[in-house]
């Protein structure tokens, strides 16, 4: 597009304010750009903005149709489905104005989102040199969207958007996982592809749903009130927010009477100085400290005169690693998610008073480096005359315990929050149709396993909603991560996984990729991605065009006693299973009803069952496999696919055969 166009495109996503403003210019919106791919053999939807009651006519490839703006300057028009083809050049007349988009390509466009395992870049994965400098395929079109949080539904989006064809320089940043999987698919399927990346590291589920959906599934409509608040009134919104997490931290197990941290003189002992130049605890040479996963609360005081006081001010705070909470005086103030950005709250109007002032800061922190960013100078009231008041009276610390688990997430907060990436990243692709969707998230949802299937069936109903009924939907199971087992216990990774096994099996338009066998115990994001792409490729052949191929790999469906043994049955086995690098499978535990009580046992492979034997066969009333974090893997079928993780209640003998 020329100059102007691209100005005009920009002009029309940009949210407005308020009913008087300015009449929208006519514009498409910013997904028809140069490049852009559209799904084929689906109706186009195609929209964009102009003065109300204009009539819009647009035309692609002989294929044309008409829309007229409604009062707030929208227009949608649906175009007649085409074959894979282009390029094209895409119109959109209002008038005398003449918009168009030169270059597009009618082929299957998919959705890659989820949180940093999709996000992770080209450059980032193995053999990265020699992928970045082969890419050169114009046939395949990224676009990236901006990562952006919003309180309410976004009609464009949080920056500026292009299609852009793979070359060395468009693919070094783009997502691995969604790139290697269209090159994957489209050795098979060779159409053109556009590939919408909509991705944030350290996301949970929960930002990536719609109110609405997140309403059906129970249990957020408390923290979708106050993002709804948080929208009109940020501070009434914070304020109410900080009620919510006091009614939790008091129902803590073995909490102290009257251990409110947050409000002067009512937290319990146990404070501690804390170092001047603060930074990450594990670096403060305290013990507790130097590999603690968790949370720690920051207190400190700021006097003020009484002409301070009185004065409009905001506190200004350092980085946090990685989500803060934060109080003044006893009243909540703001609360971000981040480990890079700086903090500023503005605090409602009579909170400070002349002489002391108490400032308490709750970081959680759930992987790596944590803690309160230093120097201690970075911190501070900034007062509507301008000046500046350090947070200098000293910094305590104290630490949680881990016991008391992970506090509930300001529902503002961008990857951490309630439907805020689903406004600001999904709500502005509109209902744009698409040919799949792909789901590589789970690792900041693993503390709510129970709560998963819920949620993620919640989300593919949503997408369904939005881009169409029948959406494929495939799902990366999270990857093995830590410390190898040495015995058997219980695992929030392995239950999450469990999880989205059970979902993906849910119809013929979900599938799963599984991944257990090509994570790394030392990093949460493996490199691998090249496998994942395969994978995920293999799955959407089945979902997405129905072949007739195992989409996962070796499935275990059943299991059952026979004799004194304990047998699992697998479907989507090709050529029989095998154990790599021994006489047996290895992970596999036969387990009573209780908590506890699941024992390694010996499991051998015949054919499509494995034979499970050990001293609790008799009396097993479940069989599981890879159940741990990280567990090790060597149960695979001859297509080299691995068999997932599974738990399954363990049945009587069936009578026949075909009952197994």
């Amino acid at each position: 597009m020329r100059a102007a166009v691209l100005a005009a495109v920009l002009a029309a996503v940009a949210p407005h304010p308020d009913a008087h403003a300015a009449e929208p210019a006519f514009a498409l919106h910013a997904l028809f750009r140069d490049g852009a791919v559209l799904q084929r053999d689906r109706p186009l939807r195609v929209w964009g903005e102009a003065p109300a009651g204009e009539r819009v006519q647009v035309a692609v490839a002989g294929r044309s149709a008409s829309a007229r703006a409604g009062a707030d300057g929208r227009w949608e028009a649906e175009l007649p489905a085409l074959p894979t083809g282009g390029p094209y050049t895409l119109t959109a007349r209002a008038g005398e104005a003449v918009l168009s988009v030169e270059d597009v390509l009618v082929g299957d466009v998919w959705l890659c989102s989820g949180q940093s395992n999709m996000e992770l870049q080209v450059h980032r994965t193995l053999d990265a040199r020699a992928e970045i400098a082969g890419a050169d395929n114009p046939r395949i079109r990224l676009l990236t969207v901006p990562q952006t949080g919003s309180p309410v539904p976004r009609a464009g989006f949080g920056g500026e958007v292009r299609w852009q064809p793979v070359t060395p320089d468009t693919v070094r940043d783009f997502s691995a996982a969604c790139y290697y999987f269209a090159r994957e698919l489209q050795a098979v399927h060779d159409v053109p592809m556009g590939l919408v990346a909509a991705a944030w590291g350290g996301s949970r589920i929960q930002a990536w749903m719609s109110a609405e959906a997140l309403r059906a599934v129970g249990g957020h409509d408390e923290a979708l009130d106050v993002l709804a608040l948080y929208a009109g009134d940020p501070v009434a919104a914070v304020g109410r927010w900080g009620e919510t997490w006091a009614r939790w931290w008091a129902e803590r197990p073995g909490l102290p009477d009257g251990d409110r941290p947050w409000e002067p003189g009512h937290g319990a002992g146990g404070w501690r100085a804390a170092p001047p130049q603060l930074g990450a605890w594990e670096r403060w040479g305290v013990p507790e400290l130097a590999d603690f996963d968790g949370m720690v609360w920051y207190r400190t005081t700021v006097e003020l005169s009484a002409a301070q006081a009185a004065q409009d001010a905001a506190l200004l705070l350092g980085p946090a690693d990685e989500v803060d909470m934060t109080w003044v005086n006893g009243r909540a103030v703001g609360s971000t998610y981040g480990a890079g950005a700086p903090r500023e709250y503005p605090l409602p109007a009579g909170l400070l008073r002349a002489g002391a002032n108490t400032v308490v800061v709750n970081v959680l922190d759930t992987y790596r480096d944590g803690g309160l960013a230093g120097p201690a100078s970075l911190h501070a009231l900034r007062l509507a005359d301008g000046s500046r008041v350090p947070l200098d009276g000293g910094w305590q610390w104290r630490q949680v315990p881990v016991a008391y688990g992970s506090p509930p997430r300001a529902p503002w907060q961008s990857a951490a929050g309630t439907s805020t990436l689903h406004n600001g990243m999904i709500a502005p692709l509109g209902r744009m149709p698409l040919r799949g969707a792909l789901w590589y998230q789970g690792e900041s949802n693993t503390f709510e396993a129970d709560r998963y299937a819920g949620l993620l069936r919640g989300l593919r109903s949503d997408w369904r909603a939005r881009f169409g009924q029948d959406l494929p939907f495939l799902v990366v199971q999270l990857a093995n991560y830590g410390a190898a087992p040495t015995t058997p216990g219980e695992s929030d990774w392995a239950a999450l996984r469990e999880a989205q096994r059970r979902v993906a099996a849910d119809d013929a338009h979900s599938a799963l990729a599984v991944a257990i066998d090509i994570g790394d115990r030392y990093d949460i994001h493996p490199t691998n991605k090249q496998e994942v792409g395969r994978r995920l490729a293999r799955a959407a052949r089945a979902a997405a065009f129905g072949e007739a191929l195992p989409p996962t790999g070796p499935v275990a469906v059943a299991a059952y006693r026979e004799g004194g043994a304990v047998v699992v049955a697998f479907e989507d086995v090709t050529d029989g299973l095998v154990a790599y690098g021994a006489d047996a499978a290895i992970g596999v535990e036969l387990c009573g009803d209780a908590t506890g009580s699941c024992r390694y046992a010996q499991a051998r492979a015949h054919g499509d069952r494995v034979v499970v034997e050990g001293p609790g066969a008799a009396t097993a009333t479940r069989v599981r496999h890879a159940w741990a974090d990280s567990p090790l893997v060597n149960l695979f079928d001859r297509a080299g696919l691995p068999a997932g993780p599974f738990e399954l209640p363990v049945r009587p003998a069936p009578s026949d055969e075909s009952a197994r």
